[in-house]
C-alpha cells in the first residue's frame, strides 16, 4: 500500500468535482445557522456524525471490497431525497473518471458499466481507494474528511471567513474524524454476517430539507 496514494486521494485538488459543492453550507449560511467558525465548527461536527458517518461506511465497505451493486442500493436507501441522490451519483461519475484515469482497475470498469449515470460517489470513493492499494479504514477517513472540509472551504466564500479559522475548525474535528471512520469501518466489516443492514443509517433531516430546497433555487454559489 503506497501512503501518497491517500494523500492524493484526499487532496483538495483531485479532480472529482467536490469543489462545486457546499455540503449543505450555502443553505445553512442563508438561513443564519452559519455565521462564524463556533457555528461553523457546530455544522461540521453534526455533518460528520449522521452524513459522514453513513457516507464513511459506504466508502470503507467498498474499499473492503464488498458488492458495490449492492452498496450503491443501500446508499439509495439511505438518502431519501431526490436533490441528494442526484448530487450523490453526479459526483460518483466525476469520481469515476478521475479514478479510472488514475488508478484503472477491472473493478472501477465493471461498475462504470453497471451504473453509466454514476454510482453514489462514497461508493466510487471506496472502489477508488481499493484499486490504489488502500484499506477501508483509510476510505472510511477520506469520506469522513470530505464531509467537513467541503463545508469549511464553502464557508470561506459565502461567509468571507478567515481561512486560518476554517482550518483551524476542521483540526479541533481530529479526534472525531478518527472516531468516525473507525466506527465506519467496523460497521463495514459487519456485512460479512449481517448484510447490507448492518451500514449506519443516520440521518440529518434539516440537511435533507435544506438540500431540495437549495436545488430550486434560481442562482447560488454551489452546485449543493
Amino acid at each position: 500500500m503506497s501512503r501518497a496514494a491517500l494523500f492524493v486521494l484526499a487532496d483538495g485538488r483531485f479532480p472529482a468535482g467536490g469543489h462545486a459543492h457546499s455540503g449543505g453550507a450555502e443553505p445553512a449560511v442563508a438561513e443564519g445557522r452559519i455565521t462564524d467558525a463556533a457555528s461553523l465548527e457546530a455544522f461540521c461536527r453534526g455533518r460528520l456524525h449522521t452524513a459522514g458517518l453513513v457516507a464513511a461506511a459506504l466508502a470503507a465497505a467498498a474499499a473492503a471490497g464488498h458488492d458495490p451493486l449492492e452498496l450503491d442500493a443501500a446508499a439509495d436507501a439511505r438518502t431519501p431525497v431526490p436533490a441528494l441522490r442526484t448530487t450523490a451519483r453526479r459526483l460518483g461519475r466525476q469520481m469515476m473518471r478521475a479514478a479510472r484515469a488514475t488508478w484503472p482497475s477491472a473493478e472501477l470498469e465493471a461498475l462504470a458499466a453497471a451504473r453509466p449515470r454514476g454510482a453514489h460517489q462514497p461508493v466510487v470513493l471506496g472502489l477508488a481507494a481499493r484499486s490504489a492499494g488502500l484499506g477501508p479504514l483509510d476510505a472510511a477517513a477520506v469520506v469522513a474528511y470530505e464531509n467537513v472540509s467541503g463545508p469549511a472551504t464553502a464557508a470561506v466564500r459565502l461567509l468571507s471567513l478567515d481561512p486560518f479559522d476554517a482550518t483551524a475548525v476542521l483540526a479541533r474535528l481530529a479526534h472525531d474524524l478518527d472516531r468516525i471512520a473507525a466506527a465506519a469501518t467496523t460497521a463495514a466489516a459487519r456485512i460479512a454476517h449481517e448484510g447490507t443492514d448492518a451500514l449506519p443509517a443516520a440521518s440529518a433531516p434539516l440537511l435533507d430539507i435544506t438540500a431540495q430546497q437549495h436545488a430550486a433555487w434560481p442562482v447560488r454559489l454551489f452546485a449543493s
